[in-house]
């Protein structure tokens, strides 16, 4: 293997990615089944309304985020993220013994209660899985990891949104769908039992078991470098603005592209497959190396092709009957709106990679899981920001089309802000893009 699909191979990241992976895939597995069967077996299980079960449950799996990230990040500085890595996959499998239960005993308070483990157990992992990297990777291997670490994320997501969707409506026994994630968490611990050990940068840390204090004073601790504050809030816009997107596809494919489920599977396909290979890219693009240059690229990309999207969206498509596949595959303006998709997420690989290997070059080392612990809880809150927004907005009647320009005329704005607060990453951009064409 060549580039940074090397460090697969190599004990030092090769179990983390491994562990990570089955991880993201397994929250999206159980989380995506379970809305989809409440959404069209909502009478076998309660009386409520399908679309106030799946905010519900994606409300109940982003919660913890908000409440147990601080003392996340103290536990991944006070221990072995190696140990805490294990621990929290063996929590992963307890989690699915409850949701077995859950089915067992047709209860859905079980099956929610397990869903909000589930988001537990991702915020006690969340800054292992990026302070360990330090560790564990040399300088020029770090933003190859991170971009392997980004890559597999939203390939896990997607892989796992398709394979819960799909386990939902085609076993006859929704035990399945528990057992299933059962097997994906004891095949996660599997693989967490690889990762060499990371001794604790500050073993004799006191933790603080109030989460609101620690919070508090985690995203103080964070504003102490100007820097790594800015790049945690720009990886924050970066969530909110994939988040509102991806949020968006299945009502843009009904009522915009008037397409049907295959179609809403290949925008999330193309999107997530573009951030692939946009985080992939960038170690070329850096010469193995932080490049805060490529951060105005990416930003740039998002904001175009982002834009793009309001004037390629078509017209006149959706009707009362969904197209096929491939009668929209057939059409030039459907192609344009996947190109815009694809380009999207390959400048969105662009942005955030270089921003979350900043975050571990320049952080201290005794409170790097601290600093991603802020960084959790930053994304969690600007995520549900814009999911506020975004329903506000179209409740007033604005377009899909129209929300998408809006996001991309405040990712412009987002630009210049970075701009002017960090002029630094103008003036990389400037010297990147002179290097860049001398080497032609």
């Amino acid at each position: 293997m060549s580039g940074p699909f090397r460090l697969l191979t190599v004990p030092r990241f090769g179990p983390l990615f491994g562990t990570q992976f089955l991880g993201a895939f397994n929250d999206n597995l159980y989380k995506n089944a379970l809305i989809v069967l409440l959404t069209f077996q909502t009478v076998h299980w309660t009386t409520m309304a399908p679309a106030l079960l799946a905010n519900l449950a994606a409300g109940l799996f982003i919660l913890p985020f908000f409440i147990f990230s601080a003392m996340a990040g103290q536990l991944a500085d006070k221990y072995d993220k190696a140990w805490l890595a294990r621990w929290s996959k063996l929590l992963e499998i307890a989690v699915m013994g409850v949701a077995v239960a859950g089915f067992w005993w047709h209860s859905l308070a079980l099956l929610l209660v397990a869903l909000f483990l589930l988001g537990l157990q991702s915020t006690v992992f969340g800054p292992v899985k990026y302070a360990i990297l330090p560790q564990h990777l040399a300088a020029e291997e770090l933003v190859g990891g991170n971009a392997l670490i980004e890559a597999g994320t939203f390939v896990a997501i997607l892989l796992g949104s398709l394979a819960g969707g799909l386990l939902a409506g085609a076993v006859d026994q929704p035990m399945w769908i528990a057992l299933g994630g059962m097997l994906v968490a004891v095949l996660g611990y599997l693989h967490s039992r690889g990762i060499p050990p990371a001794p604790a940068p500050d073993p004799a840390l006191a933790v603080n078991l109030n989460p609101l204090t620690e919070t508090w004073r985690n995203l103080a601790f964070a504003r102490r470098d100007r820097l790594i504050f800015l790049a945690i809030v720009a990886i924050s816009w970066f969530w909110l603005y994939g988040a509102l997107f991806l949020a968006q596809f299945p009502a843009y494919t009904k009522a915009v592209l008037g397409g049907a489920e295959a179609m809403v599977t290949l925008l999330l396909a193309v999107f997530t497959v573009g951030i692939g290979v946009g985080s992939l890219l960038c170690e070329r693009l850096s010469g193995k190396r932080l490049e805060i240059g490529l951060v105005p690229l990416g930003a740039i990309g998002l904001t175009v092709f982002g834009g793009d999207l309001y004037f390629a969206s078509p017209e006149g498509l959706a009707g009362t009957t969904a197209h096929e596949l491939s009668a929209l595959l057939s059409l030039a303006a459907v192609w344009r709106v996947l190109l815009d998709l694809g380009l999207l997420g390959v400048f969105g690989g662009l942005f955030i990679v270089p921003l979350y290997a900043l975050l571990q070059v320049r952080s201290d080392a005794a409170h790097l899981a601290r600093i991603i612990a802020a960084n959790n809880i930053l994304n969690a809150l600007f995520m549900v920001v814009g999911a506020l927004a975004a329903t506000g907005l179209l409740a007033a009647g604005w377009s899909i089309p129209a929300l998408f320009a809006i996001a991309a005329v405040l990712n412009l704005l987002v630009l210049g802000w970075i701009d002017h607060c960090l002029p630094e990453f103008r003036q990389r951009f400037v010297a990147w893009v002179r290097a860049a064409w001398h080497r032609r």
